[in-house]
């Protein structure tokens, strides 16, 4: 008979996260996918996220400062077809597009970028329905997006259709596990007055005319967490603890004193101090007015005692300072951004902190927000503008593809040393390390537009008879003086 080993119980509890010893006795580590976990969970971190941006500073700060460091001014594209008249044509069409393109008419197409940036960051996602619009409309491409809440997909529809596809959390899935259509209802399901002539009205929209906008954590996951999640339940309790100093803080400058006396048997009718009628607080208590440079003589056995409330205590900025930090690690963000405490601080460490939080931006820009977005959005303008006639590419069915290869160029970041920055990149592009044309594109500008405003420059300048030292024209070599 074969002798089974057992496992030794130091082997399997070789890491320390796995023991089940008296720490980690009431460690509750649900084993769920992230759908099972998460989507249960939404609707409370969704509410309480968005709460806490409303009335938390440091929860709106947090949101705020990611939103203008992913998108900035905009995150603009620059089409790679090598024909410079059609590239330019496409550049124009769409800097006439992006005016047009919301929906609702409150910003353009950079400002879509922010507003959605803020919904993925608050709520956890967004999701953006392609509206075709019609040809005499007047529009410069018939095409307009529409933002739309997380809310408008219901997070409880989960079943199965006559078709034979499965709907979860509200996104329709076929047979080899595709997204093909969204339900979504016709109004805002949290808002009365814009639902009361729509109310639990589902509309199945298809998924080629709905882009999903969210940060997926985990292979496989349906829908957006919150950023502020790990943090939301330590951002309460502080603003709670925060709250209760501040009121200590108020009590501890209000300058009272208490006059003490003998029990008596009755209340006296005037004032002993004054010899004028008591007065008396809301809650009835005798009250004795105190002025400047005021001597009271006081009756036989009564003695005056001053407030000594408590101050905010020697531990209230360290613990402050600690917490915050924490907090900031949560969102992502450096504790210095956050809090806007940039004490004790040198620029080269800031330096470091900033290019770590700079490479996780680009992250998302790239991964999230061009794919998810940008490359979607841009396919379908590029094709409603062909169809419609905004634009003539005979060739386009052809070569679609090459049409479509655009880079995106996300706003540029600023200068951390203006002179050294600018030093480097020369030298850089001196070396043949790197192009001007890319660090350009680094900035969020066109190569293109910044030569011709070049040559515009120095074309005026040498019509007025101007000589800038900035002038980008490169001095003509003599011949014979190089020889």
């Amino acid at each position: 008979m074969e002798r089974i080993r057992m496992t030794p119980k130091r082997i399997r509890a070789s890491y320390e996260g796995a023991g089940t010893g008296r720490r980690a006795a009431s460690w509750d580590a649900p084993d769920g996918a992230i759908n099972a976990v998460a989507i249960p969970a939404l609707p409370a971190l969704r509410k309480r996220s968005r709460a806490a941006v409303r009335n938390d500073p440091y929860a709106f700060s947090a949101i705020d400062k990611r939103v203008s460091s992913i998108i900035g001014t905009g995150i603009t594209p620059r089409a790679m077809i090598t024909d410079q008249v059609v590239r330019t044509a496409l550049r124009l069409l769409w800097e006439d597009w992006t005016d047009e393109s919301d929906a609702d008419g409150l910003t353009d197409f950079y400002g879509q970028q922010a507003l959605i940036a803020r919904m993925v960051e608050e709520s956890g996602e967004c999701f953006v329905r392609l509206r075709y619009r019609k040809r005499e409309d007047g529009y410069a491409v018939p095409l307009q997006l529409q933002l739309l809440a997380a809310e408008y997909v219901p997070l409880e529809k989960n079943f199965k259709t006559r078709g034979g596809n499965i709907v979860r959390a509200g996104i329709e899935f076929n047979g080899i596990g595709q997204r093909v259509a969204y339900w979504m209802y016709a109004a805002h399901p949290g808002d009365s007055a814009a639902n009361s002539y729509a109310y639990n009205t589902l509309h199945r929209i298809a998924a080629s005319e709905v882009l999903h906008i969210f940060e997926p954590t985990e292979a496989g996951q349906l829908r957006g967490v919150p950023r502020l999640a790990p943090v939301l339940l330590r951002l309460k309790s502080l603003d709670n603890y925060d709250d209760a100093v501040l009121f200590r803080q108020e009590v501890s400058n209000l300058f009272a004193g208490f006059i003490i006396k003998p029990a008596s048997d009755g209340q006296p009718v005037l004032d002993p101090v004054t010899g004028q009628a008591i007065k008396a607080d809301s809650d009835g208590a005798p009250l004795v007015g105190l002025e400047p440079g005021s001597m009271q003589e006081l009756m036989e056995g009564e003695e005056v005692k001053f407030s000594d409330p408590p101050d905010a205590g020697n531990t209230y900025v360290d613990f402050m300072r600690q917490q915050l930090q924490a907090a900031a690690a949560g969102v992502g963000l450096p504790y210095e951004l956050l809090t806007g405490d940039m004490g004790d601080i040198s620029d080269r460490v800031l330096r470091v902190l900033l290019n770590d939080f700079r490479r996780r931006i680009e992250q998302l820009q790239f991964g999230v927000y061009v794919f998810q977005l940008c490359r979607p959005v841009r396919a379908a303008w590029l094709d409603t503008a062909v169809l419609s006639g905004a634009i003539a590419l005979v060739d386009y069915t052809a070569k679609r593809r090459d049409y479509l290869r655009t880079r995106w160029v996300p706003h540029g970041w600023a200068y951390i040393h203006p002179v050294q920055d600018v030093e480097g990149k020369l030298k850089e592009i001196k070396g043949g390390l790197n192009s001007r044309s890319e660090h350009v594109l680094r900035t969020g500008y066109d190569a293109e537009q910044v030569d011709a405003e070049n040559a515009q420059d120095n074309a005026r300048a040498t019509e007025l008879g101007l000589n800038y030292t900035t002038d980008t024209v490169a001095p003509a070599v003599d011949k014979e003086d190089s020889a």
